[in-house]
């Protein structure tokens, strides 16, 4: 009787159990009918009531799983766990080789809560009469009042379990209206406040807006939006990864491809960069990308293309421009973020790009080319180089392998491909050039190009696409007829006056006066960078210009890496015997160790000048360190008497430090390419030396009224060596300038005639590259003047303008829909080292 009760028991349960467990079913199935009933609908009609209906019951089943299922509860109390501290502490490792490494120690913060609403200050505004760009159909849809009653998606508070993540994993959020063109923002000071920080009226703020040349501009209200997670491990793409014969393994990334399209008149270069990302990944992501542009680009124009639509980045304080960044992607909307970390390198990241998806980013800055002896030269760099930080220092840009992130202690972090990896991004480049007078010969020492039949004056050149991989600058070469090229003074006149660039050339007279005897000093980076082909063109520099000396020259040679040394404690004279010796010395010099380069310039600059000789200091490095503001630094305190004639040598140059060093230094820069020949850079160099330069050289501008030029004291003119003038001017006179200087004891002028009604001397990017010309003079006075007011006026500029620089960036959102999903996460664009950069001593793993 026992046994019968205790089967009866058993049966009981079973069949309570199996008819709880059909109910649950049930329900779950009729809801998950429902949501796929809703998705059908949606793809087909995407009415407003079927879109919300279909937010609102996603929402409540969520809210209801994390009520009734405990293993929700418990991934939401993992993901808060999960969470990155406002703060985190580092401390000082010793690798193999004794250079510093710094680890982060990270700790734990309670989560936070999964539920809030965006407080947003709406603006009534009526549909009717609207003007672009707010009705502009590419941008949002003409009857846009219907956004305002829309609800968006309810996120779950923490990411996603399993730590797939390439790099950080967001959430999105959030309960609340969809803000509209025209809400005040909340964030930052600068829009939608008068010049005395008080907020707008309506009418003052509507009026702003209107005076916006965007397509579309868009501010999302201030949340506490969750915080990053970091994982260290990538996502699975179920991408088709392909071996090559060479076993190099091939990374699926966001950056599929990178076009840039260069418009050259006279030496104002036009250039667009356009780059392009998709989503390779199973899952949202956030894409992040460092890369470099030339350190004189005037960055003017960002726009984000989604398909048709255009959205127009705007300016804004750095600050500001991050924080809206931060709450668009963590909202879920597409957004587009271009910091500068240096004038030569940039950050772009892009949020919210869905599966499959394609999003390109258009960039557009004028520049200034270079000119010596009768040679235009076009530079588009492609990579940034690795490099080394002093122990201590956390304010540069570190260089980690591919999924290393936050080792390096760095604010800027590039993150390099193992020799193995590759990936799909390449690269594609024309030029089109209009010297204003005949071109005879064109060379590109970089790259294999091709070339359009020459027409006189024009000329078109494309990159090779079997020589597509960008890890090394792209360096393009053309020598135009005659010694003066068309119009040496180029203007542009808007609503804001007048500005202009003149290009100063040295007189030909200076090649019949012979030099002065000079005290050379060489300074030969040996550092891990160097290794290799670098090290080797640098001492073949040396060499020759060892060889080139006359008996009355001195010279010395000094080396650095972690610390510096010298050859002997002074300037030696250059005897048969002494050069030799010189010649001993540098054979021995290998590459290897960190770039102490400030103990270079203290070796070079700090034992006593010879009044009797003219010193000449040429630095010969790659450049790759990330303090540049403590070396610009020491060269402004200890120059002195010298001047600075650098090389910089290796296929992708910090051009940005060695340019500014020539410009503190009163000297010149040279670049030597790793497929050149030093002999002929060095053969150049000694040709313009050899003359004295034209000294203490002023400006009569004529009848034109002049203010604020850069530089502010005209450098000395070395022959083949002209210098860029620019400045603001009032006044429509025609007139002549008069330059006036010294060669020796003897007084010399040049004199450029102008013609302001020259439609060839007209280039409507001469304001903004004037505009960067004072960015740049501030930026070079703030690394050894503590001035508070300095990065002031230097974000002024920026904003006035509509420049990049280091306190302003670009954003861009697109407002007219959140992407799908609650969660995505951050995958960093690796990039191969520059070509002849070893790996193995220039990359932290």
């Amino acid at each position: 009787m026992r046994t019968k009760i205790f089967i009866a028991a058993i049966v009981l349960c079973l069949v309570t159990s199996s008819l709880v467990i059909y109910m649950i079913a049930g329900c779950s199935a009729e809801r998950a009918s429902r949501y796929s009933s809703l998705r059908l609908a949606n793809k087909s009609d995407k009415s407003n009531e079927e879109y919300d209906l279909l937010r609102e019951d996603t929402y409540q089943r969520r809210n209801e799983s994390a009520v009734t299922e405990e293993s929700s509860l418990q991934s939401q109390e993992k993901a808060k766990n999960l969470m990155l501290p406002p703060e985190s502490n580092s401390r000082e490792l010793l690798n193999a080789s004794g250079s510093s490494v710094y680890e982060s120690e990270s700790y734990t913060p309670p989560g936070s809560s999964s539920k809030y609403e965006p407080e947003i200050s709406k603006i009534p505004i009526s549909n009717d009469g609207a003007k672009k760009p707010y009705s502009d159909a590419l941008t949002l849809p003409e009857n846009w009042k219907d956004l305002s009653g829309r609800k968006t998606r309810q996120s779950i508070s923490g990411g996603m379990e399993g730590g797939r993540g390439g790099a950080d994993k967001f959430d999105v959020s959030v309960f609340g209206p969809v803000p509209l063109l025209g809400d005040t923002p909340l964030v930052g000071n600068l829009f939608g406040r008068d010049d005395d920080g008080k907020r707008l009226s309506q009418v003052q703020l509507r009026n702003e807006l209107m005076n916006f040349s965007a397509d579309e501009i868009w501010v999302i209200a201030k949340v506490d939006a969750p915080r990053r997670v970091v994982s260290d491990d990538y996502p699975g793409s179920g991408a088709m990864l392909a071996k090559l014969p060479k076993q190099e393994k091939e990374i699926p990334l966001p950056l599929k491809h990178t076009d840039v399209k260069g418009d050259i008149c006279g030496y104002i270069a036009t250039v667009e960069v356009t780059q392009q990302f998709q989503n390779p990944y199973k899952e949202k992501i956030e894409a992040v990308y460092v890369f470099p542009l030339p350190d004189n680009a005037a960055v003017n124009e960002f726009i984000m293309i989604i398909g048709d639509r255009k959205i127009r980045g705007i300016i804004r304080e750095r600050e500001e421009a991050e924080q809206i960044y931060q709450q668009a992607r963590d909202q879920g909307y597409t957004a587009s973020l271009l910091t500068q970390e240096r004038p030569n390198i940039f950050t772009q990241k892009v949020a919210n790009i869905e599966p499959s998806k394609k999003i390109d980013v258009n960039i557009k800055y004028f520049s200034t080319l270079a000119y010596v002896d009768g040679w235009y030269e076009f530079v588009f760099p492609m990579v940034v180089g690795p490099r080394y930080n002093p122990p201590g220092y956390t304010a540069g840009v570190g260089a980690v392998a591919h999924g290393r992130t936050g080792i390096s202690g760095q604010d800027t972090e590039v993150q390099y491909l193992k020799p193995n990896e590759r990936s799909g991004h390449d690269i594609s480049l024309a030029v089109n050039i209009d010297a204003g007078v005949a071109i005879e010969e064109i060379k590109c020492p970089s790259h294999v190009i091709k070339k359009s039949p020459l027409k006189e004056e024009k000329l078109t050149v494309k990159l090779s696409e079997l020589d597509n991989i960008p890890n090394k600058d792209f360096v393009l070469r053309y020598k135009v007829a005659g010694s003066k090229v068309k119009s040496a003074f180029v203007t542009h006149q808007d609503k804001r006056g007048g500005y202009f660039t003149l290009m100063l050339y040295p007189p030909e007279s200076l090649k019949n006066v012979q030099r002065a005897p000079m005290e050379m000093i060489f300074v030969l980076d040996c550092s891990g960078s160097m290794n290799g082909k670098p090290i080797e063109k640098a001492k073949d520099a040396i060499n020759r210009a060892l060889r080139q000396l006359q008996p009355n020259d001195t010279f010395q040679i000094i080396r650095f890496s972690n610390n510096a040394s010298q050859l002997g404690p002074q300037p030696i004279p250059a005897t048969a015997e002494n050069i030799r010796k010189g010649l001993e010395y540098a054979a021995s010099l290998n590459g290897s160790g960190g770039t102490q380069m400030i103990e270079g310039v203290k070796a070079a600059l700090d034992f006593a000048h010879d009044p009797e000789r003219f010193r000449l200091v040429s630095f010969m490095t790659d450049g790759y360190i990330g303090n540049e503001a403590d070396i610009l630094e020491a060269v402004h305190d200890k120059l002195g008497a010298s001047r600075i004639f650098s090389f910089g040598v290796g296929s992708s140059v910090n051009r940005f430090l060695l340019d500014r060093m020539a410009v503190l230094g009163k000297g010149a820069v040279a670049y030597i390419g790793l497929d050149e020949e030093a002999g002929e850079v060095i053969d150049l160099f000694y040709e313009r030396i050899s003359h004295p330069a034209l000294t203490d050289v002023t400006i009569d501008w004529g009848g034109l009224e002049v203010t604020e030029v850069y530089p502010n004291k005209i450098p000395d003119l070395f022959v083949g060596r002209p210098i860029i003038v620019t400045g603001r001017f009032t006044g429509s006179r025609d007139t002549k300038i008069r330059i006036n200087g010294k060669v020796g004891n003897v007084d010399e002028q040049i004199a450029i005639a102008v013609d302001l009604d020259d439609e060839a001397s007209n280039h409507p990017g001469i304001a903004c590259v004037w505009a960067r010309r004072q960015i740049e003079t501030l930026a070079n006075q703030a690394t050894y003047d503590q001035n508070a007011e300095l990065p002031v006026q230097i974000k002024q500029v920026a904003l006035e303008y509509g420049l990049m620089s280091s306190y302003t960036a670009f954003i861009a959102v697109d407002s007219s829909r959140q992407t799908l999903g609650d969660h995505g996460f951050t995958a960093v664009v690796p990039v191969p080292v520059p070509y002849g950069v070893r790996y193995d001593t220039t990359v932290q793993e």
